[in-house]
């Protein structure tokens, strides 16, 4: 920081008469937080338009095609605690940098290797590193933009990543079939690559390293540095507030099933069912993504409005576990019925992004960063146990069929697998009806 951008830096701190507005700068910052967001998504699902390719070059069945893809899961959900201490060490932008590298890495191994196992560890750092994705974009939201727009944020920024994982269906689908999926992984890992570059260039951990003014509150525009044992109690403490527990748990129930969906299992479901091409089934998944990037901006930003939390949440999760339960056992329904319902589903999954804002109002604000960290481990416990546990379940039910060197599983086997989906679901609307209200105020 050169010597008149900390002078700047120390008047806006210590000059309450200035008032901080949302410059262009604010929206690059953010931008750039979201654009690699949008890169962990896509990596998230792309294993669903490449799964025959995945069997027929690593030898797999479902489960270990599940848990393949389920490695990036665990890895996200085990650096969730680190994270949340090397964002206060490391601070934002040092954490973005080196998630978007290590991302980088790991997604060129992935593509790169032949061995089962090192595909596996590929998946993994690519987990670890995007771990902080999340994080971090909200950590940039408190300190780049004022309080009142960050149910909308947390929208948008899930916005940003249903794009990339739009990208991973169709798109992805197609550049697969033209130049093979080794070939664009590798690609993939360079654009990420060019991600690291641009954190290095524009990000800021706050306004006030570039003279600007900060929208975070005096705790956290100067937080103290935690340890590793300090972080796992602040875990303990946010618990201890009961909405909490509930969010936490209904998160996985929602985020879960159409990540498993969208993301490995709704592909050749949908082969198996309607007998479409891969490139046709990804395009009914990519329906369901749009849907869901659509709602969830519109439900933080109704929230907002009407200023409360708990109706549009319960709400999203009662239509989702009914339009679940109808996509995984309503067999008659044909293809054009079955995309609205799959329509239908998705954008009452959007109001998923209200967890963060409805956790975040449960607990004190100086526990922002912890409760979000936890909550964002609800929503990945729910891919990372669906994903391999479908999997298992159709390994069981598999009758011997096979074509071009994959294994392939019939209806009553999704039936079977899919009932984990419609449970969850369901428990989740529950849970969400259990929480209390906070009539989007921070807690006293």
């Amino acid at each position: 920081m050169n010597p008149p951008t900390a002078v700047k830096a120390q008047r806006a701190h210590r000059d309450p008469s200035v008032t901080p507005s949302v410059t262009w700068r604010s929206w690059v910052v953010w931008g750039i937080a979201a654009l690699f967001y949008l890169t962990g998504f896509y990596q998230r699902v792309s294993p669903a338009v490449m799964t025959s390719e995945l069997m027929r070059d690593f030898g797999l069945g479902a489960k270990n095609l599940g848990s393949l893809s389920a490695f990036y899961f665990y890895f996200y959900v085990v650096m969730q605690v680190p994270a949340g201490v090397l964002i206060d060490s490391w601070g934002a932008r040092k954490l973005l940098f080196w998630g978007a590298l290590s991302a980088a890495g790991g997604t060129f191994l992935f593509g790169a290797t032949a061995n089962f196992a090192a595909a596996c560890v590929g998946r993994a750092i690519v987990g670890g590193a995007t771990a902080a994705g999340w994080l971090v974009l909200l950590k940039l939201a408190t300190h780049w933009f004022p309080a009142r727009r960050f149910a909308m944020l947390s929208g948008l920024g899930l916005f940003f990543g249903n794009l990339g994982a739009l990208i991973a269906q169709v798109p992805l689908r197609l550049l697969i079939e033209k130049f093979g999926w080794r070939n664009v992984v590798q690609g993939s890992a360079g654009i990420i690559l060019g991600v690291c570059l641009l954190v290095f260039l524009a990000v800021r951990n706050d306004p006030t390293e570039a003279g600007l003014q900060s929208f975070a509150p005096p705790a956290l525009q100067n937080p103290e540095k935690r340890t590793m044992r300090g972080l796992l109690s602040g875990f303990q403490k946010v618990f201890a507030y009961r909405n909490t527990w509930f969010i936490f748990l209904a998160q996985g129930g929602i985020v879960g099933p159409i990540l498993a969906f969208t993301g490995l299992w709704g592909t050749p479901f949908l082969k198996a069912r309607y007998g479409l091409a891969t490139a046709q089934a990804a395009a009914v998944c990519s329906v369901m993504i749009i849907c869901w990037a659509v709602a969830s901006p519109l439900a933080g930003a109704v929230s907002d409005r009407i200023g409360r939390r708990k109706p549009i949440y319960l709400f999203g999760a009662v239509v989702s576990a009914a339009g679940w339960i109808a996509i995984s056992y309503l067999d008659g329904l044909p293809l054009p019925a079955f995309v609205g319902v799959a329509a239908l589903t998705s954008l009452a999954s959007g109001a998923v992004v209200l967890g963060f804002a409805y956790a975040k109002e449960s607990v004190p604000v100086h526990f922002l960063g912890t409760v979000c960290g936890a909550i964002n481990i609800g929503n990945m416990i729910g891919p990372m146990l669906l994903q391999p546990g479908i999997g298992q379940m159709l390994e069981r039910n598999w009758t011997g069929q096979m074509a071009n060197g994959a294994r392939l599983y019939g209806l009553p086997a999704y039936h079977t697998a899919f009932f984990l989906i419609a449970a969850w679901a369901v428990t989740s609307c529950l849970l969400i009806a259990a929480t209390r209200e906070t009539f989007c105020k921070p807690h006293n």
